[in-house]
């Protein structure tokens, strides 16, 4: 069967349990994406996330945008389709500081690592470790997930494919 490609866009949550498809998001500047498999049940979600707090807007209808609703609602969704928290494993990739600042706004700009931060204390409060992440750099990404084995892929702009 062909491999089907399922995009995950910018502040989107998707969840599969086709073996014969992969979750991909293409095109991660500062944005983080959490790819999520439960080997077990054979079931991944990913969710792409945008900004780290949810207090700076309105969350209403996009939980995926913002670290600390996309977090949980990407494994309430993992749940409802049969996995188990107990079987997940996750992998993040992005978070690349995107623009050059001044010194007085480098911190203010650089939102990369500031979702990086954000995503790792969320997953950490829902009680789920990282197995393996590709992020910060100054390079935007494409994060692939394969629901057939669980492996993740990174492609960078200017380095070889890597393996997570």
């Amino acid at each position: 069967m062909v491999n089907e490609m399922i995009a995950v866009g910018l502040g989107e949550i998707k969840v599969s349990k086709n073996p014969d498809s992969t979750l991909v998001c293409f095109g991660l500047g500062s944005c983080v994406a959490v790819g999520i498999y439960d080997s077990i049940n054979r079931i991944g979600g990913m969710a792409h996330v945008v900004l780290p707090d949810s207090s700076i807007g309105l969350a209403h209808g996009s939980p995926g945008k913002y670290a600390d609703t996309a977090i949980p609602a990407l494994i309430e969704q993992l749940k409802a389709a049969g996995a188990r928290k107990s079987h997940m494993r996750v992998k993040i990739a992005g978070g690349a500081k995107m623009f050059a600042s001044s010194p007085g706004l480098s911190n203010v700009l650089d939102v990369g690592t500031k979702n990086v931060a954000a995503v790792k204390k969320a997953l950490a409060s829902c009680g789920l470790r990282i197995a393996a992440e590709d992020c910060g750099g100054r390079a935007g990404r494409t994060f692939m997930l394969s629901l057939k084995d669980g492996v993740a892929r990174v492609r960078t702009l200017g380095r070889s494919e890597i393996e997570l």
